[in-house]
């Protein structure tokens, strides 16, 4: 991952409005206000293709080739999520297009819900095409058994707010946190933080993976509640593999 790319995509999430309020998850800087604080979040309160929304109403077929690859672990709460990634990380391939793994972050609890149930977790892996197009994929985290994987991330996770950090002896691969099962929602959305940029190409695990209970507890005592409320389907189409 190329330290430019990087720091862009944490500029929409240490973006400040123009009349100098940062947007929150609670209060009058929250969700229902985030397209007031700035003109630069309209989109927030007038798009028609937010994130995220219920994928209950699936069809269709979705078909991503991923390739992902151990990195040096780099980590950061930025102040909304903690943030994870690494240089070369990989990525996944849609239509001929490549699409190249930015980082990883969580959201507590999940965004995303199916038929109306949700999730305590769901990790987002953010992408970029080298046209600059993003994808997104999702995945649910439910209460069961441990996930190693978590294990670094959870025990470098910064209490305070900084620039990310690379871990010595630590790596991150995103292969690790994909469920097994391989069925896909996909759908056109938006970004789930200001400024709530549309066109985003997401694609969300139907199948959860599991953590356990107190990793999920140690990821959100930091992290806090950092969800954005479902949004209106509209007429989008939702996209899920055939078997």
């Amino acid at each position: 991952m190329r330290p430019v790319l990087f720091a862009l995509l944490l500029l929409p999430q240490l973006a400040m409005a123009e009349d100098g309020k940062g947007w929150a998850y609670t209060g009058d800087n929250g969700p229902e206000n985030w397209g007031t604080l700035s003109d630069a979040y309209e989109t927030c309160a007038i798009g028609q293709a937010q994130s995220p929304i219920d994928l209950s109403d699936a069809e269709g077929t979705s078909e991503l080739a991923m390739h992902y690859a151990a990195v040096p672990l780099s980590i950061a709460n930025n102040g909304h999520t903690l943030q994870v990634g690494g240089e070369q990380g990989g990525g996944y391939e849609e239509g001929g297009i490549r699409y190249d793994l930015l980082q990883g972050h969580f959201h507590t609890p999940g965004e995303h819900v199916i038929g109306g149930k949700s999730y305590p977790m769901e990790l987002h892996l953010v992408h970029r095409s080298e046209a600059g197009g993003l994808g997104v994929i999702g995945v649910f985290i439910e209460a069961g058994a441990s996930k190693d994987a978590l294990n670094a991330i959870i025990d470098n996770a910064p209490a305070k707010t900084g620039d990310p950090v690379v871990i010595a002896d630590a790596t991150f691969n995103a292969a690790s946190l994909l469920p097994d099962e391989a069925v896909i929602h996909h759908y056109s959305g938006s970004l789930t933080t200001p400024p709530c940029s549309e066109d985003v190409a997401w694609h969300v695990f139907a199948e959860p993976i599991t953590a356990s209970a107190e990793q999920i507890r140690s990821l959100a005592a930091i992290m806090g509640e950092n969800a954005r409320p479902l949004q209106r389907v509209n007429d989008r189409l939702v996209v899920e593999p055939a078997d």
